[in-house]
């Protein structure tokens, strides 16, 4: 190129420096995102879908448990209410449910062996279906749709957990009463009765129930959930509502066509969440 001439414009290497960069994002933009995430499924309340979310991977994780102790279409109504409790309550809420969920299934399998040559053990080796689900976690969901709802976990948390106390215990007493009890009375006469007859209670499993109804209020009270006489109410709301639901079953179930087991429990586990949430809207 000769002196003079005009000098040609110089073409952009490719990926060099004459190339457009889209910006880049931000460096802290990831851990607040994270940090975000972490603040949601960790709040009191965390949402449906921070709820959904934690829920389904538990579940996914925990698959081959699950299905030790519910049927596979137990599992899917399970994931509903498991879900319902995590939105509305949080991590705390979710544990007990998890824990109602091993207890409850490791009393159904004591001495199960025992108990099936008996004829009064659970069907299909213990495992649950939909009916069992719904009729220990109903009015646990109830009170987790009220608090969604509402904005508010009060007084909807403590009736989820005398539900669930009450469910245990009865659950717990029922469990260990026909594979230990050696008497078993008609809780309406007190006249000996076999072992799994409706309405019957031993002093092993009765002492069994107290335990676990005592276990659950406390277990929410170390969790944060309750305050002592909040935790106090759960107890005393469980034990009642268990002997509510002996009484039940030993006049009424088996003569009323409607009044099956599940809908036994719902009731039974109706009216300890009403007992509890009535109960501490005494206390103030």
């Amino acid at each position: 190129m000769g002196p003079g001439a005009p000098a040609l414009p110089s073409r952009p290497v490719p990926g060099g420096a004459g190339r457009p960069h889209p910006p880049a994002p931000p460096a802290a933009a990831l851990p607040e995102a994270l940090a975000a995430a972490v603040a949601q499924l960790t709040s009191p309340a965390p949402g449906l879908v921070a709820g959904a979310a934690a829920n389904t991977a538990v579940y996914a994780l925990g698959m081959r448990v699950l299905l030790r102790g519910l049927t596979r279409s137990g599992v899917l109504h399970s994931w509903v209410l498991g879900t319902a409790i995590f939105s509305a309550f949080g991590a705390g809420g979710y544990a007990v449910v998890c824990l109602y969920f091993v207890l409850g299934s490791a009393a159904t399998k004591v001495r199960l062996a025992e108990k099936q040559a008996l004829g009064i053990a659970e069907g299909r080796s213990g495992r649950r279906g939909p009916g069992s689900v719904w009729g220990s976690g109903v009015a646990a969901f109830a009170c987790a749709a009220a608090a969604l709802a509402t904005g508010s976990a009060d007084p909807w948390r403590v009736g989820m957990l005398a539900s669930l106390t009450s469910k245990l215990s009865d659950t717990v007493s029922s469990e260990i009463g026909k594979a230990f009890g050696r008497t078993t009375y008609l809780v309406t006469t007190l006249r000996r009765v076999e072992r799994g007859t409706e309405g019957a209670v031993s002093l092993e499993g009765t002492g069994a129930g107290l335990a676990a109804a005592a276990l659950f209020a406390g277990l929410s009270l170390a969790l944060g959930l309750t305050t002592p006489p909040q935790a106090a109410v759960v107890a005393g709301a469980a034990v009642v509502a268990n002997f509510a639901e002996s009484f039940l079953g030993a006049t009424a179930q088996g003569r009323v066509g409607w009044l099956s087991n599940d809908v036994v429990n719902m009731l039974q586990i109706s009216l300890a969440a009403a007992l509890a949430i009535g109960g501490v809207s005494r206390l103030g």
